[in-house]
């Protein structure tokens, strides 16, 4: 998929998104996080809930809020820690490789820049799918704001093997226990 330059954020404009500038974490500032998990289901069903945008508010604990765009760009509303006020940002696909990758990345005046990819591998015996959730973020508060989302429990990382975690349950029994 190409990039192209410069974005107005939708609320400002009243349209969606079109052209992109700029990288969303600048060199090596950011927060990075790789977790994983096999599905014993093939990639491209997996592949078609994670696409769809608003299945991942079924498994992201957080309360969150996707409002697709486009079919490539969406805005996104998270609950902040310590009942602090939330977070927003508009992210775009970047790389859209059916039944095996999801790259995305955050527009400018994003309150938390990011990006990230979600990778479907079939497992070498074919019973299943390797999912790889990979991102990386640039905390509000630098490191020192991930370092006490981290003490009160909210640490991304965990909010990431988490959500992969119900992401399973839900793909293999078509539910998520103590949802």
């Amino acid at each position: 998929m190409k990039q192209s330059s410069a974005i107005a954020r939708p609320e400002h404009t009243g349209r969606p998104p079109t052209r992109v500038t700029g990288i969303s974490v600048p060199g090596n500032r950011g927060i990075k996080i790789v977790q994983s998990c096999t599905v014993r289901k093939p990639a491209a069903e997996l592949y078609s809930f994670w696409r769809d945008l608003t299945n991942l508010s079924r498994i992201i604990r957080q309360p969150v809020e996707i409002t697709p765009l486009n079919g490539q760009v969406s805005h996104w509303s998270v609950s902040a820690p310590f009942g602090e006020h939330g977070v927003e940002w508009t992210a775009i696909i970047i790389n859209d490789e059916p039944g095996q990758l999801i790259a995305w990345r955050s527009l400018e005046d994003a309150d938390v820049p990011n990006a990230g990819t979600v990778r479907f591998e079939p497992t070498p015996g074919g019973d299943g799918t390797e999912v790889t959730v990979q991102l990386e973020y640039d905390p509000p508060g630098g490191k020192l704001g991930a370092f006490f989302a981290k003490l009160s429990g909210d640490a991304p990382a965990r909010q990431v093997a988490g959500a992969l975690r119900r992401f399973k349950a839900l793909m293999e029994t078509g539910e998520i226990p103590g949802a």
